[in-house]
């Protein structure tokens, strides 16, 4: 069976991104954004994951998915001084599964000001 799996590395500071926020949304019309249903909420534990699968089962379908990561929030709660508005804040990843017997993993790489992803294993 497969699944969907995240985790995000700070690199600004060289180590995993704990207690950051991630929000999970399934698109209801792929080519509609505001068609979002969200599906799941999860915050990342020291290691920069969640403690397990965002779907995984029954509950992954071939869909197109939004991942949204807190990223301005969680820099600000590091006490980082950012201006306002900021240049990162709330990175957001449209993504499709098409195939939902493998495993996606969706990792995020996050700076004050850059970020970057791609398809993990």
């Amino acid at each position: 069976m497969g699944k969907l799996t995240t985790h995000v590395l700070d690199t600004a500071h060289g180590c995993p991104a704990a207690g950051l926020a991630i929000y999970l949304y399934r698109l209801t019309d792929a080519a509609d954004p505001a068609s979002a249903v969200l599906v799941k909420r999860v915050v990342t534990n020291d290691d920069g994951r969640v403690d397990g699968p965002l779907l995984e089962g029954p509950d992954f379908v071939v869909a197109a998915y939004r991942l949204v990561f807190a990223a301005g929030a969680y820099f600000a709660a590091r006490g980082i001084d950012l201006p306002e508005p900021r240049f990162v804040d709330r990175v957001a990843l449209n993504f499709g599964i098409a195939d939902a017997s493998q495993h996606f993993h969706v990792p995020l790489l996050v700076s004050p000001w850059s970020w970057s992803t791609y398809r993990g294993s």
